[in-house]
């Protein structure tokens, strides 16, 4: 575990469960540019050490993540004599190489992750939470678009993930009027998966966590990248990328491993690979 001062906390148990944790509680878990390349670091070893077999993405104290931090101090880059301070392409750019690219990242991630939230989770916040493939609630927790009540647009991803989570009309809704959604309203329209009690939510993702650690992480990784998919391509273009992922996975271990299981009657082995 890192230490507990450290502003982005990781934790690979033993069954294969990668947690990383928002530590900035007395910032409300803004963000700062140093925090997101961490959790990108983060990311980018969840897809590639065969050790982690799914990821949590949860934080400490009463906010899940209120966004970036609008208080940290960022240094300009260097500009010749004469440039104004606001270049055409930078912000631009920015945006890509880092929130936009941190929500890609998740979303791409080859395994599962579960987002975990025990409190507010707002702007750039809420959409860490809506790009994760399973989001566990604690009753008290609350979801805000808030862009509108600062005369921003939306970004952080969130126009591509609320129409694919909750449907065009009620998308426009969350971003126009930016009000507190609730846990439990949050579920029932579909941001959601699950709301439980504030007690339970630790155990209750622990259990998800650990079911899916245990199951074939590489056929996990198809059937993502799959039903993300499906969304943006035509029919026949997912049906020729199902058999095709659907061949590459029989050579898997797990593959095997599922068949043998299955003739000889017993639970199955999955070993990740």
């Amino acid at each position: 575990m890192s230490d507990a001062h450290e502003e982005i906390l990781l934790d690979l148990a033993d069954n294969g469960v990668y947690t990383i944790t928002l530590n900035r509680p007395e910032a409300a878990n803004s963000l700062t540019m140093e925090n997101r390349a961490q959790i990108m670091e983060a990311f980018d070893r969840a897809d590639v050490d065969p050790q982690v077999r799914c990821v949590v993405l949860r934080a400490t104290g009463r906010f899940f993540c209120t966004g970036a931090d609008l208080r940290a101090s960022k240094e300009a880059a260097p500009k010749p004599e004469g440039a104004p301070d606001k270049i055409v392409g930078d912000h631009r750019r920015m945006m890509l190489r880092n929130a936009i690219k941190l929500m890609n990242m998740i979303i791409d991630c080859e395994k599962p992750v579960i987002g975990q939230v025990e409190g507010t989770a707002a702007g750039i916040g809420a959409h860490l939470a809506f790009a994760c493939d399973m989001v566990i609630a604690g009753e008290q927790a609350k979801f805000i678009e808030v862009f509108a009540r600062r005369g921003l647009a939306a970004d952080g991803m969130g126009t591509w993930l609320l129409p694919r989570l909750i449907g065009l009309q009620k998308a426009k809704e969350l971003v126009f009027l930016a009000e507190d959604i609730t846990a439990q309203r949050a579920c029932e329209i579909g941001l959601v998966n699950r709301v439980v009690p504030a007690a339970e939510v630790q155990a209750t993702v622990a259990d998800i966590a650990g079911r899916i650690a245990a199951g074939p992480t590489r056929a996990h990784m198809i059937n993502k990248r799959l039903i993300n998919r499906s969304t943006d391509v035509d029919r026949a273009t997912i049906a020729e990328e199902e058999a095709m992922w659907v061949e590459l996975n029989g050579y898997t271990e797990d593959s095997k491993e599922g068949v043998a299981s299955f003739m000889e009657r017993r639970d199955p082995d999955f070993r990740g690979f």
